[in-house]
This record gives C-alpha cells, sequence and structure tokens, in this order.
C-alpha cells in the first residue's frame, strides 16, 4: 500500500470510487440514469468553490432522441456514435450572466451585481469558474457510481446556436454519463508522478 494513502482522510474505498478505479467512459450499460441521481450529483457538487460564489456553470442535459439529435450533427465525427448510445448526455457551459444571482450567493459585498455587470472581462471570469465546476461535476458523477466520458470535440458555436441563442452562456464540454461497462475501457493509459508537475518552493 503506498504511504501516501496513510496522509488522505478519504478512505481508500472513496479514493478508488473517485479516482484509482473510475475511468473515462466511452461505452455504457443500457442502464438509465435518474432524476434523482442527477438532482444528487447537483447537491454534492454546488458545494465546491468558485470565484465570488459566482456558480456560472449551466447544465443541458439531453435524454431523449429529439434531444441528441439535435447535438449529434455538431459532435465531431470520432464523437458521434458514441453520444448517440450515450443513456445520458451533459452539455456544460458558462454563464456570463452569473452576476445576476450575486445578490443572493455573495450578498456579503454590497453593488456587487453591478460590479460584474460593468466588467468587460465578466466571460471570462465566468469561464475560469465554470471549467472549475465541470472537474467537479465529473467527481460527483462517479460518486453516483456513474462513469463521466467528457469532450471537447464539438463544434461549439453550433452548440451555441443550437442550445444557447439568445443567452450569456457558452458551451464548455459535453459529457456522456452512463452506467460503466468495464469489459469495453481501454487500457489505462500512464500519469505523471509528483516530481514531474509539482515545485515546493
Amino acid at each position: 500500500m503506498s504511504a501516501t494513502l496513510d496522509v488522505l482522510a478519504l478512505p481508500r474505498e472513496a479514493q478508488d470510487l473517485l479516482f484509482r478505479e473510475a475511468r473515462t467512459a466511452s461505452v455504457f450499460t443500457a442502464e438509465p440514469v435518474t432524476d434523482d441521481q442527477l438532482r444528487a450529483v447537483h447537491d454534492l457538487v454546488k458545494w465546491g468553490p468558485t470565484g465570488v460564489n459566482s456558480q456560472p456553470l449551466r447544465v443541458v442535459y439531453l435524454r431523449g432522441e429529439q434531444a441528441r439529435a439535435r447535438l449529434l450533427p455538431h459532435m465531431n465525427e470520432g464523437n458521434r456514435d458514441k453520444t448517440a448510445k450515450a443513456p445520458l448526455t451533459a452539455i456544460l457551459a458558462s454563464d456570463a450572466d452569473f452576476h445576476e444571482h450575486l445578490p443572493r450567493t455573495f450578498p456579503v459585498v454590497p453593488g456587487i451585481r453591478d460590479a460584474f455587470a460593468a466588467n468587460p472581462d465578466r466571460a471570462e471570469v465566468a469561464k475560469v469558474s465554470a471549467l472549475l465546476q465541470a472537474g467537479y461535476f465529473i467527481i460527483g458523477v462517479r460518486a453516483a457510481g456513474l462513469a463521466a466520458g467528457p469532450m471537447a470535440g464539438f463544434d461549439a458555436e453550433g452548440v451555441r446556436r443550437e442550445f444557447f441563442e439568445g443567452t450569456a452562456r457558452t458551451p464548455l464540454v459535453v459529457v456522456n454519463i452512463g452506467h460503466p461497462d468495464p469489459e469495453r475501457y481501454y487500457p489505462r493509459n500512464p500519469r505523471l508522478d509528483f516530481d514531474e508537475v509539482a515545485t515546493v518552493l
């Protein structure tokens, strides 16, 4: 057993579920993903930190064939078939109008809504925090016993027009979600070690 496990507060079983045994999935079983599972994932990951508690991530879930048919033409060819066959697909987007909620989610600073309304970099601020939330989202999916297949291979402008026209929302990641089929996993690729990525000053 690795010595690093001894300093982690999270039990080994949970570590494995969220990280070591979890895999990016391309193929899923036919078992559906329920609305109760989606709500449970949200209720867990909403506590992840974001800038000024902005919570700019917005999620569109595609379950029905008609809804999925709107997305498929915008997926890269290599991602189209697995998206068509996944039990559920989520479009994760950032909302540059996150500031409208700040009086409720970050009430400690009077006038914060108006300050961000005037910020020309508001969309980039939203993107950074929404990408943080996308990471939490994937971990939350794993915590529900599901697998996630996140993809950046799609026509972002096409998806924006199809699903977010007339809003301040920008698609960032498309995630296929379902119960994993371990028999169809690809061999696991290696990861970089601590000393290859970290500098301690």
